[in-house]
């Protein structure tokens, strides 16, 4: 894809933006820290195949960020610091 073809698209998620990620987040906010798209994400999902736990709350999936940002390499001690 070109820029113009990106420029609303973003990948991935700074290690800030990960830091201040609430305990549990959306399947959509999940999607972007592990640059997964929206149809790949929820394909996962589905087939219980997703690279982190998810809880099931009504047709809502929610990711445990802890596990998220395990996942992606974001050490225990740099939550705490945060």
């Amino acid at each position: 894809m070109g820029e113009i073809e990106n420029a609303g698209m973003q990948r991935g998620m700074s290690r800030a933006e990960l830091l201040a990620l609430p305990a549990a987040i959306d399947l959509e906010t999940s999607n972007r820290a592990l640059a997964l798209g929206r149809s790949k994400g929820y394909d996962l999902a589905q087939r219980g195949q997703y690279p982190c736990r998810l809880l099931r709350l009504g047709n809502a999936y929610r990711v445990v960020t802890a596990e998220l940002q395990a996942l992606l390499g974001v050490s225990a001690d740099e939550r705490e610091a945060a």
